[in-house]
């Protein structure tokens, strides 16, 4: 859900949900040979974002939506604070 908020590099994500670099980057590797992710580069960041013409992704972000979950909130508003200049 933190990449529906806006597209994130891995010191983002490590920043917002805590895990190690590697756990990450293994993860996001399954999600983009999924094609649930997408990877673009910006300058020196690799931009992870959802897949939006994914239908399973749409499904899935529609369900989320509906979730009350106080976990998935907080990292969306993590996401929404996080400043890649200020930790990569």
């Amino acid at each position: 859900m933190m990449l529906k908020i806006k597209p994130l590099c891995v010191c983002e994500i490590r920043e917002i949900i805590g895990f190690s670099m590697s756990t990450i980057s293994n993860h996001l590797k399954i999600l983009r040979e999924a094609e649930i992710i997408a990877v673009k580069k910006e300058d020196r960041y690799m931009n992870y974002e959802l897949n939006l013409s994914n239908e399973i992704v749409q499904e899935v972000l529609g369900i989320l939506e509906n979730l009350k979950d106080e976990e998935i909130q907080l990292d969306k508003q993590k996401a929404l604070k996080t400043n890649r200049i200020d930790i990569c």
